[in-house]
């Protein structure tokens, strides 16, 4: 619970988007921006690849690589997780966040609606919730391709209708630069510390 963490955060930037929709490339650019002493990015992929890794004797580095072995787990993987979520759908969370220290906390990887309802809960005034979007003709360029049992599972799918994302971002070549789109999620930052009195 709350006593694991060291410090409340400011600022709850959670994203979500398609796989090979670049959010990883997204949120290294926040993170970039606002600098690691400011920022750090969760992946709640992170502690679930870990707790499977342990459970199965799989080799963790090679799970959380871009790689064949991954992929070769993948379905499997994402069972293993959906069962944990139905016992304790917060479980994922609460390991990703455990002793991040920094003020703005970048959520590189949500997936499902307990993911977003765990972070409302735990941190409403802190929590934004961003969606990137890439077409699918983009994302095959970046090397994706349609895969039964993972494309169409909750952990592709769970987010694509029902929510009001705080922002979607496009991250297409001819759409408007990142640089510009995050303008309003990096600046809502500066201006909640602008407006706050000092004493």
């Amino acid at each position: 619970r709350a006593t694991d963490r060291a410090s409340e955060p400011e600022l709850v930037l959670v994203f979500s988007g398609k796989r090979k929709s670049g959010k990883d490339y997204v949120t290294n650019l926040i993170r970039d921006r606002l600098g690691s002493e400011v920022c750090c990015i969760l992946r709640l992929s992170g502690p679930l690849k870990l707790q499977y890794a342990q459970e199965h004797g799989l080799d963790l580095d090679e799970l959380l690589g871009p790689g064949p072995y991954k992929e070769q787990y993948r379905a499997d993987m994402i069972q293993w997780g959906e069962t944990r979520r139905r016992q304790d759908p917060g479980f994922f969370c609460r390991l990703a966040t455990r002793g991040a220290r920094q003020p703005v906390w970048v959520v590189s990887d949500a997936r499902r609606l307990s993911d977003l309802q765990w972070f409302w809960s735990e941190f409403p005034r802190q929590t934004r919730c961003v969606r990137i979007q890439s077409s699918e003709k983009t994302r095959k360029q970046r090397g994706w391709s349609f895969t039964a049992g993972v494309d169409d599972a909750e952990s592709e799918c769970g987010l694509d209708s029902g929510v009001e994302f705080d922002w979607v971002i496009t991250n297409e070549a001819d759409a408007p630069s990142l640089e510009e789109q995050l303008e309003s999620a990096v600046t809502h930052r500066a201006d909640r510390h602008k407006h706050t009195p000092t004493n």
